[in-house]
């Protein structure tokens, strides 16, 4: 007999004396633990040359601690058969490992040693700025990333949400250990801490362990509360003869993450551009052939969001395509989306839902986003119940609030110097 995975999920959640909190989940069923350290500030909170330093600093941790070098690092999660693994985000900074569970003692002890006794050595510093100039120039070179760094810069100009989580040539060639320890300081506090961990452990247990590596860490003040960004709606074109393609973003501003309506939210973006039933992909793709990636996609922060379409096109079609994109936002705010459409959007979305939340590693991530961004942590089934509960007249209200012609922002790459677009063009 096969016994299916249970829907109630086995949360505890602790905090410690200084005000670092602790959230487990308990999966006796497996014989993983995965583990993360989050930091509840990404690039959002980087103001002027401080520009990239958040994701510098999740570099330099590695460079090695008080206690292990780089190769130590490396040599004890590899010893174990473990994985380990970081990233910098518009809002969080994340160290995480995967190991058995007769591992997780070690594993914290390196989560802990990476967060907690990083040594910023100077010329650790100076060769670190050239692997990160390094990968600047490699995005540099993905004309789908330099699109969608040139759209968010110019959708949130002028905000820290706006700035490129990497960082820019100038102010990662100016990066030195004072600049990164005043930062560091700032932002690695025990109020900024949250540890997550999903598998074969126990709550009681995980936290004594936690107590023991981060109960040293002081309390301080907490960081300020960062202003909630402006959307803008330009329309830029942007000229590189060198592509083949012309590269197409198209965005209105969304809901923030943990909004009441992020469900009927998720629905509409399935069924204009997620998956390969979407309008997008059968209308631009399938039907009249004028390229081969288009999609939609939800960026959603703590407080604000963008809806963004991309596709790739060639230059003659560039125009066909814009105008495509809006005849969809027109139509989804004009005519109910059909019942069957309905349903696909709501099985492909609890499909997803599910497959991503089998493994150890997907757990701890969604203990984490359910802590910082909801402050409460939902079951499986409200999740799903949450998803079959959307209307059609939902998504509908929510075309009709973001689909508007002085919400649209336009960014275009690639030969564009024929391509004539006004706001009138947008009008949906």
């Amino acid at each position: 007999m096969v016994l299916a995975t249970p829907h109630v999920r086995e949360i505890d959640r602790a905090v410690l004396p200084n005000g670092i909190r602790v959230v487990t989940e308990a999966m006796p069923y497996v014989r993983s633990v995965s583990l993360g350290v989050w930091i509840g500030s990404g690039s959002r909170m980087e103001h002027g040359p401080e520009n990239g330093i958040s994701h510098f600093i999740e570099h330099m941790v590695f460079k090695g601690t008080q206690h292990r070098s780089a190769e130590d690092i490396a040599r004890e999660v590899d010893s174990v058969g473990g994985g380990l693994d970081a990233f910098t985000s518009k809002e969080l900074v994340s160290f995480n490992t995967k190991v058995l569970d007769e591992h997780v003692p070690l594993a914290l002890d390196i989560l802990s040693d990476l967060a907690l006794n990083p040594l910023f050595r100077e010329a650790d510093i100076e060769k670190e700025k050239g692997v990160i100039l390094e990968e600047i120039k490699m995005e540099a070179d993905q004309p789908e990333f330099v699109l969608h760094e040139t759209f968010i810069g110019n959708f949130w100009k002028g905000h820290g949400l706006g700035k490129p989580i990497l960082g820019t040539r100038e102010t990662v060639k100016k990066f030195g250990q004072n600049m990164l320890l005043d930062f560091y300081n700032r932002v690695y506090a025990p109020s900024n801490i949250l540890i997550t961990a999903a598998g074969n452990l126990d709550h009681d247990t995980f936290v004594r362990l936690v107590c023991d590596k981060f109960s040293g860490l002081t309390a301080r003040a907490l960081l300020p509360v960062d202003s909630i960004p402006k959307a803008h709606a330009p329309i830029i074109l942007k000229k590189k003869e060198s592509l083949e393609q012309v590269h197409i973003a198209l965005g209105v501003p969304a809901f923030p993450l943990a909004h009441h309506l992020r469900y009927p939210l998720y629905v509409l973006n399935t069924v204009l551009g997620g998956g390969m039933s979407s309008r997008l992909f059968q209308n631009i793709r399938e039907k009249n052939g004028l390229a081969y990636a288009v999609y939609s996609e939800l960026n959603l922060f703590s407080d604000t969001g963008c809806m963004t379409v991309y596709a790739g096109t060639a230059v003659e079609t560039a125009k066909q395509v814009v105008d495509s994109v809006i005849q969809e936002f027109r139509q989804l705010k004009d005519d109910l989306i059909g019942v069957e459409e309905l349903r696909r959007a709501k099985d492909h979305l609890k499909g997803s839902l599910m497959l991503s939340l089998e493994s150890t590693s997907s757990r701890m991530s969604n203990l984490a986003r359910q802590e910082l961004y909801f402050d409460r942590f939902m079951s499986l089934d409200e999740m799903l119940e949450s998803i079959e509960s959307v209307t059609r007249d939902e998504v509908q209200a929510i075309a009709e609030e973001f689909f508007r012609e002085d919400n649209v922002a336009l960014a275009m790459l690639g030969r564009v110097g024929d391509v004539k677009l006004q706001r009138e063009d947008l009008v949906c």
